[in-house]
């Protein structure tokens, strides 16, 4: 659906240079929603825009849905963007319109006829939830009832692909869920192809299958979600993770474990995937004659599978417990790791 090859933005200010976007390259499935995270700075705003061209590449290539955006002419690209929502932080609603003629402007500017535009923001309507406030003004709604107009607008023209430019960053978290509950609900009905960024790893861990990590203009790690928050390597990309996983203080934890618990020996598991639905803890207290006392953990869900992380004390003779370590190693899909052995 997406190919880009080579896409770099440089700004000039007061004869020096800024890289925003560094030769960045990859492909986005079609129907797959694409996440993009970084920090303040990192150039996700700017490649998103570039993809669109509301910033002009310094070089690269953007072929979407076949088609190479860089080198459109000005009535092309306009023709070209009518495949390509965009939705943004603030919303960008027109304060004088209502929501239903808010959603029907990018209509009128294709020209379509009154009757079926009236037919269509009817359809967008009722699909973003926003039935009963038609004729509602901007400054009447809430930020989250104002972003669904915003996605609604942007699906007007029976686009192909959805850019989100920090879409929910102005939002709450109940909010935020919603809309991202939205969106995931768009991608599954209609097809669509969404490129999301944020810097939340929050949300991308929520509804993306795929993700890329800018720093400095660079993409610096991309992969399946999962793959991503189960074995993250860029050092970035760890932060990212430990926000959501509460793993930033691992090493306090283990310590304070360490000091807390002084028998037998301490466990730490690592679930990825299917091994979240292990009922791990009752085979072995049923298999092994030791006692298991769970200690701290977390499990997260990203659209391809769980991923998770867990502490247990095992209490009983050294060999038994050997024998259930060996057990999770070579018949479960969970990963284990004995912290230390204390007796």
């Amino acid at each position: 659906m997406i190919s880009i090859k080579g896409l770099s933005k440089v700004f000039t200010f007061n004869n020096k240079k800024l890289t925003a976007v560094d030769n960045l390259t990859l492909d986005i499935k079609e129907g797959e929603i694409f996440g993009v995270i970084g920090y303040s700075g990192a150039g996700k705003s700017t490649f998103i825009r570039l993809l669109n061209r509301l910033e002009e590449p310094t070089q690269g290539d953007i072929l979407i849905d076949k088609q190479e955006i860089t080198t459109l002419s000005a009535n092309q690209l306009r023709l070209a963007r009518q495949d390509i929502g965009m939705i943004f932080q603030h919303f960008n609603l027109l304060w004088s319109r209502t929501v239903k003629d808010n959603i029907a402007f990018p209509l009128e500017i294709a020209g379509i006829p009154k009757a079926k535009r009236e037919e269509r923001v009817q359809e967008l309507i009722d699909l973003v939830g926003l039935t009963g406030r038609e004729n509602a003004y901007p400054s009447q709604l809430s930020g989250g009832q104002k972003q669904r107009v915003g996605i609604a607008r942007a699906l007007a023209n029976n686009p192909k692909v959805l850019l989100c430019d920090e879409a929910t960053s102005a939002l709450d978290p109940e909010t935020t869920n919603a809309i991202l509950d939205l969106l995931v609900d768009i991608n599954k009905k209609l097809g669509l192809t969404i490129i999301l960024i944020t810097h939340e790893m929050h949300v991308i861990r929520k509804i993306c299958h795929q993700v890329a990590v800018m720093e400095q203009g660079k993409m610096v790690e991309q992969g399946n979600v999962l793959e991503v928050f189960s074995n993250p390597i860029a050092q970035v990309t760890k932060k990212f993770v430990a926000q959501v996983m509460g793993t930033a203080d691992e090493g306090e934890d283990i310590k304070s474990l360490q000091e807390m618990y002084t028998d037998g020996k301490l466990i730490h598991l690592h679930f990825v995937g299917e091994s979240t639905n292990q009922t791990l803890i009752s085979q072995i207290a049923k298999k092994f004659p030791i006692d298991i006392n769970i200690l701290q953990g977390k499990i997260t869900q990203t659209q391809a599978g769980g991923y998770g992380t867990l502490f247990v004390q095992m209490i009983g003779e050294e060999e038994e417990i050997n024998k259930a370590v060996v057990f999770i190693r070579d018949e479960t899909s969970a990963e284990v790791e004995v912290i230390e052995n204390v007796n």
